[in-house]
């Protein structure tokens, strides 16, 4: 419990949903009209602009290209301009979904790599993915590509037309507005890199 409630805090730092909001507001969007923009469902884009929902980074992503940004502004605190940036493993942040978390949100936690630099294509990403039941998995679709390299664990990838198992040292590259869903096997969290490119 003490680990969930120091999750909950380090993510509640970031203030997601409050930048969210304010991008909003500052491009004079109602709810309704993000919503639009998204795909997102008006009740779902609340519950994040209120910090209820912690969104998952196929949701961040959506939201970034909508609003104009890159995914690490809802990371940062300040943004560099340097063509090198560097962030510290003491400078990440892990976010995972909260202990009252919300039906149908995506179970795995995750630490942007990179925090600082707002312009970027990619992002990359340390990510556990959860053990889970095969009718657990929820499948997600974003615009662009990505890359997922396995550090540690057994990692079950599967999309509408195929499953691939990969073992540590396995990687997989797939353009990722097919629907897909990862989930770690043996009982085991399944640790990667994975590094998404969203295309403007």
């Amino acid at each position: 419990m003490a680990q969930d409630d120091a999750l909950d805090q380090a993510y509640g730092g970031l203030d997601i949903g409050r930048k969210v909001q304010e991008l909003r507001e500052k491009q004079q969007l109602t709810i309704m009209d993000l919503a639009a923009k998204t795909g997102l469902s008006r009740s779902v884009l609340a519950e994040i602009e209120s910090g209820e929902v912690i969104p998952p980074v196929a949701v961040l992503l959506r939201l970034a290209k909508t609003l104009n940004v890159g995914m690490a502004y809802f990371f940062q605190e300040t943004a560099v301009t340097d063509k090198v940036s560097v962030t510290r493993k003491d400078q990440r942040i892990r976010i995972r979904r909260r202990p009252h978390h919300h039906e149908g949100e995506v179970d795995y936690i995750y630490e942007s790599l990179e925090t600082k630099k707002p312009d970027k294509h990619m992002e990359p990403l340390y990510v556990e993915f959860q053990p889970m039941k095969t009718g657990d998995m929820i499948f997600s679709t974003h615009e662009g590509e990505e890359f997922v390299y396995l550090l540690e664990g057994k990692l079950e990838f599967r999309s509408h037309e195929r499953t691939e198992i990969l073992a540590p040292g396995d990687a997989i590259y797939f353009e990722s507005d097919i629907g897909h869903a990862f989930r770690g096997l043996d009982n085991k969290a399944a640790r990667a890199i994975v590094v998404v490119w969203n295309r403007l």
